[in-house]
């Protein structure tokens, strides 16, 4: 007897953009249907779309709530154990907002939704994994948030999410430096000077780390396998790696959930919505991802 294929729920975002065309596209893929048995939340019938009458390419308050709503079914499928992973395509903050979503995005109405608090958000790209500091905040906040007590507890639960969730035993996780060359003893900042004495306390609690090692050098090292992850401390200086490396196999993936959560790392384009264009790359890629850690 064959062996069962997991059921992978799969939301379709915000109505008026291109997650139906991706979703529709993705789910009807052999690659996908060789490995998985899709579940679909939400629509991907573009009269569907229209007789609700939802602007496409536009934010709109029922574009939100839809997004919203279909967001809500997959989690009670997830919690009730009917889906074994979620794979989201993309959200408008915009339109969240105009349906009163009291969240800003995916990772924080799937904390809201499952009472997870602050989970964590890794990309993966290829080889390479980059997990995060900070995320939507300034720039001149995530400086401030570089301090030793973060930095450790970050070490602490990207390393439990690595050997958990992703089945790596005993990670090797790079810290990257905030400041060009990593300071150069303070010559370029300071910053730096707090990272040390978080990765040794981390050490002393089992932790693989090393670091702070210089961004413009981290990145490359883990992605030809030197380290199994980098922490990166700021929203751009992980996410530029990443999307250079590979823009359409960057996936998101949150760990720390009830079960495991893939996302295509692109916006709702808008721009292109209804057209037929969009291409279904990352989203085929966020749901193979979605049955390797589910």
């Amino acid at each position: 007897m064959a062996e069962k294929k997991p059921r992978i729920g799969i939301t379709t975002g915000d109505p008026a953009g291109i997650g139906p065309e991706i979703v529709r596209a993705a789910v009807t893929h052999p690659s996908v249907l060789a490995v998985c048995e899709p579940v679909v939340f939400g629509m991907t019938d573009p009269n569907d779309i229209a007789n609700k009458n939802i602007p496409i390419g536009k934010v709109s308050a029922l574009g939100g709530e839809f997004a919203f709503k279909s967001i809500k079914q997959a989690v009670a499928a997830a919690q009730a154990g009917s889906i074994n992973a979620i794979a989201t395509a993309p959200i408008n903050k915009e339109s969240l907002k105009a349906a009163g979503i009291p969240h800003i995005g995916h990772t924080e109405i799937l904390a809201a939704l499952t009472g997870t608090d602050d989970p964590l958000t890794m990309f993966e790209t290829l080889s390479l994994r980059v997990f995060f500091l900070s995320r939507h905040v300034s720039l001149r906040k995530a400086c401030d948030l570089v301090t030793q007590e973060r930095v450790y507890r970050y070490l602490v639960r990207c390393n439990a999410a690595m050997e958990k969730q992703l089945g790596i035993v005993n990670p090797l996780i790079a810290v990257a430096a905030l400041n060009p060359h990593g300071g150069e003893s303070g010559m370029f900042g300071d910053e730096e000077s707090c990272i040390g004495p978080a990765i040794i306390q981390a050490t002393r609690d089992g932790v693989h780390a090393t670091g702070p090692i210089s961004a413009d050098s981290v990145f490359h090292q883990a992605k030809t396998g030197k380290y199994d992850a980098v922490l990166s401390l700021y929203h751009d200086q992980g996410h530029i790696a990443c999307k250079t490396l590979d823009f359409e196999r960057t996936i998101s993936l949150t760990l720390g959930l009830p079960f495991m959560r893939t996302s295509v790392d692109h916006g709702t384009a808008f721009d292109i919505a209804g057209r037929g264009t969009a291409s279904p790359k990352s989203m085929i890629e966020a749901i193979l991802l979605a049955v390797k850690y589910r």
